[in-house]
């Protein structure tokens, strides 16, 4: 009995392992696919229902007849069917068994055609209820209970009744661990379907909003350079020249011009911070300095005036977020530049007469740290052939391979050894100078300066 319930087994094994090969086939099929990604369409049902079927038909075929039934894994196919595609498929697959079943005779048919049938049934039923394949344990399990049910079946309905006992004593045994065994590997190839396939719907999202928020950032690019001046002036006597570029696509840094009654007012400002908080900070920081100037104030006026109204428009919102920011004002016909520094990257002044460069001095603290700060305000006179360089701190704190920063050491002696060619000329040799140092490191902070050279 027990040699021949082993051989039975073994034989029932072979049969489920030429199943798995097949729904390792089937698991990689579009129809598959589709109904695991719920979007199953009548076609793929019905091509999964006929395969289903057919592997019940197999599971018939591969069987072991014994006084005059079917020892098999017929269940099988409506089970994991069911289970695994819905009710559809499930009912299809189980009606295909039945038939088959039915087809081939024999005292117990009637029961074993109902149990293929309902096997489908049922497990269309759970998928239904629960929304998607119940997962191993469940379907393992349920599988199990199943056979056990079918061999309650076989003797409920089968007659004779002393026969219907001796087939359910040899067949319970290897029909309950087939089954149960068959089950248990179709579940893992199914559940590492579904994780497969919500991996890369995951990835899709992903990737869908990665593009997106591009798309998002290369418009928010386009308005913040909007916010930049479209045309830098060229008054009598003055070359200027300037460029921002963000470490990320939208930036923290600005500058600005302004032309009025013989007056050349100009920004440079450092948000802190990058990318687009800073950008956001940027643009409230701009349009409140441009506010400011109307009418015509003096420096520490408009500097007390953008502090106040930075700190009172951002409040708690900007999580400590600060703008350092140079303000002067060039009087165009007695080259005297009056200026006031909140907290910002000290100008250098190169001196054409002597070669040597000033540094203009931080008059007050960022914008936005403090209520009610107060901003000293001071002048100094240009001559031909000086050059003034604005910038922010994206230039002296770059960094190379070793980790060592540009400085200001070499910005000096990038600014002096230019100072001789036209401010467009200079800006594009610091830029040279820098990148050279840099090596190809990434930018890690947003980079923007301002020329300004006397010619006349």
């Amino acid at each position: 009995m027990a040699n021949s319930l082993i051989s039975d087994s073994l034989v029932l094994l072979q049969a489920v392992s030429v199943i798995i090969v097949a729904a390792l086939l089937i698991s990689r099929s579009r129809p598959f696919k589709e109904v695991i990604d719920g979007r199953p369409t009548a076609e793929s049902q019905m091509l999964l229902a006929l395969f289903f079927g057919m592997v019940s038909i197999y599971g018939s075929i591969i069987g072991i007849s014994f006084l005059g039934a079917i020892i098999s894994v017929r269940d099988l196919g409506p089970l994991v069917g069911g289970l695994a595609c819905g009710p559809v498929v499930g009912l299809g697959a189980g009606l295909i068994g039945a038939a088959f079943r039915f087809s081939e005779g024999g005292f117990t048919a009637p029961a074993c055609s109902i149990a293929a049938a309902l096997a489908g049934i049922i497990g269309g039923i759970i998928y239904r209820r629960k929304g998607r394949f119940p997962g191993i344990a469940f379907s393992t399990a349920f599988a199990l209970l199943f056979e056990l049910f079918h061999m309650l079946l076989t003797l409920a309905i089968s007659r004779p009744f002393d026969m219907a006992m001796d087939v359910v004593s040899q067949a319970s045994v290897p029909m309950i661990l087939a089954n149960g065994a068959g089950m248990l590997i179709f579940a893992f190839i199914i559940e590492n379907v579904i994780r497969e396939r919500e991996t890369m719907r995951e990835r899709d999202r992903y990737q869908m909003e990665l593009q997106i928020k591009k798309a998002e950032l290369v418009v928010a690019a386009d308005i913040q350079k909007s916010f930049l001046p479209g045309k830098i002036p060229s008054p009598k006597g003055f070359d200027i020249a300037a460029t921002s570029i963000p470490a990320k696509e939208v930036g923290g840094d600005f500058y600005d011009f302004a032309m009025q009654e013989g007056i050349l007012q100009l920004v440079i400002a450092d948000v802190s911070g990058k990318g687009v908080p800073a950008a956001l900070f940027m643009a409230l920081s701009r349009i409140i300095v441009r506010a400011c100037s109307v009418p015509l104030r003096s420096g520490f006026e408009r500097l007390r005036c953008a502090n106040k109204m930075i700190v009172d428009e951002s409040g708690s919102d900007t999580s400590g977020m600060f703008v350092t920011l140079f303000l002067g004002r060039l009087n165009l016909l007695d080259r005297i530049l009056v200026y006031a520094n909140a907290g910002h990257n000290p100008p250098l002044l190169f001196r054409a007469d002597s070669k040597s460069i000033e540094k203009m001095d931080v008059t007050g603290v960022a914008l936005g740290m403090m209520a009610e700060m107060e901003y000293e305000q001071r002048q100094v006179s240009l001559a031909f052939g000086d050059v003034l360089l604005l910038y922010t701190d994206g230039i002296v704190e770059a960094m190379n391979k070793k980790e060592d920063l540009f400085g200001e050491s070499r910005l000096r002696s990038a600014l002096t050894a230019a100072a001789g060619l036209s401010a467009q000329e200079i800006l594009d040799s610091i830029l040279r100078d820098l990148a050279g140092f840099t090596e190809g490191m990434e930018q890690s902070d947003d980079i923007t300066a301002v020329v300004i050279k006397v010619t006349g």
